[in-house]
């Protein structure tokens, strides 16, 4: 039976993992990699039949029934925070390919035998409690300018919004409070899970070379924030089903980044020759 482990791994693994310095030459390569891993595995068709319709359901959900009209925008973005939740499936077929594995989409699942489950789970709950602190942030922002009261239309507070003052207070205020959680997200988030599959560590090794990558590497990941923002924006814009083709990517090619930012365990194969 797997020994499960969750904050500190197991006693073979190292408490510290060295991060090497990265630069745009890696960042498009885990780009041209996650591209061809997508290309190669269809994994959209996974994203496309399970998580988009499980998400828009959800969203539709919390939307319409309890009137979150103005925690829709906090919603959609907070998509990304979970993202590497979502994406574990993908880090696993990335890993298999590399490794010269069966890559069929059975094996997204495999996940829930690996013996870090617990860790991951842990941490995909972290990344869930800091999303719902976002949305009652965003909930306290809106009540501060607009009050308690539902708005009485769609389309009167949209125009609202983009029309008056208040409502550009709050478009800004409102992406201030959220760069700020989404920081927090992607630092603790980046390399830490695909980190979690490749070698149990557990969550506190896990988090702390996640955020020593961000640390070592601010410009290019700072680049990296900004390019899985802007592609979800592109994916989400045709009612979120571009992101049938846009998670996946992003997800494969997170794998590639994180091989090529964390130093590679023993015996494994050098980042830049994969």
């Amino acid at each position: 039976m797997a020994n499960f482990h969750v904050l500190t791994g197991t006693e073979v693994t190292p408490a510290y993992v060295p991060v090497r310095k990265i630069g745009l030459a890696d960042l498009k390569e885990a780009i041209v990699k996650g591209v061809d891993d997508f290309m190669s595995m269809p994994t959209h068709l996974a994203f496309l039949g399970l998580i988009y319709p499980l998400f828009g359901v959800v969203l539709s959900a919390l939307t319409f029934t309890s009137n979150a009209l103005p925690l829709l925008f906090p919603l959609v973005s907070g998509f990304a925070l979970v993202g590497p939740v979502a994406a574990i499936g993908l880090y696993e077929l990335s890993r298999r390919r590399e490794l010269g594995m069966d890559t069929s989409v059975r094996h997204v699942f495999d996940v829930v035998r690996s013996p870090a489950l617990p860790a991951i789970l842990a941490l995909g709950v972290a990344l869930m409690v800091i999303l719902v602190l976002w949305l009652f942030a965003a909930k306290a922002l809106y009540e501060s300018l607009y009050g308690a009261m539902a708005p009485e239309s769609y389309t009167g507070f949209i125009y609202d919004v983009l029309t008056t003052q208040r409502g550009w207070t709050m478009i800004v205020l409102g992406h201030a409070i959220g760069l700020v959680f989404a920081f927090v997200a992607f630092s603790v988030s980046v390399v830490s899970f695909p980190l979690l599959l490749d070698r149990d560590v557990g969550v506190i090794c896990a988090v702390q070379t996640s955020i020593r990558a961000v640390l070592a590497n601010p410009g290019p990941m700072a680049l990296w924030a900004a390019i899985i923002a802007g592609l979800l924006m592109i994916g989400s814009a045709p009612l979120l089903v571009g992101l049938a083709v846009v998670m996946p990517i992003l997800g494969h090619a997170s794998w590639h980044l994180y091989r090529r930012t964390v130093e590679p365990a023993d015996g494994t194969k050098d980042p830049s020759k994969i």
